[in-house]
């Protein structure tokens, strides 16, 4: 069975591919829509405030004891509820101690990481 076709009883009637489509776009534009705003540049500063970059590297690129949270870090939602709701070795980080705010704001920091240069594009690890 296709994914059109079980879309096609989920709604129970039959479904065109562009009506597919369209809600999976509006999904996907919801999802996006949920992601806060926040400054970019606050939060590359409370990063650092917070500690943050003592487990997971000054750019959220992972260490010794944090794992890799940027470039490209999860969803805001699952991003905010860890950070709330830790289920490893890390401290929950409430909204006394965080306020959304400046979770935001470490999150734009996040997403505004570039990713680094891939291993064939440097020479050295290509011979």
């Amino acid at each position: 069975m296709t994914t059109l076709q079980r879309a096609a009883l989920v709604v129970g009637k039959p479904v065109g591919r562009t009506c597919v489509v369209c809600v999976l776009a509006v999904s996907t534009l919801r999802a996006q829509a949920s992601i806060p705003e926040g400054n970019e540049q606050n939060g590359k500063r409370l990063f650092a405030a917070y500690y943050c970059s003592a487990c997971h590297g000054t750019m959220g690129q992972g260490g010794s004891a944090g794992a890799r949270i940027a470039p490209r870090p999860i969803a805001f939602a699952a991003f905010q509820k860890y950070l709330r709701q830790p289920t490893g070795q890390m401290a929950p980080y409430t909204p006394k101690v965080l306020p959304d705010k400046d979770l935001a704001d470490i999150y734009a920091f996040l997403r505004g990481v570039a990713a680094g240069p891939s291993a064939k594009a440097i020479p050295l690890l290509g011979q």
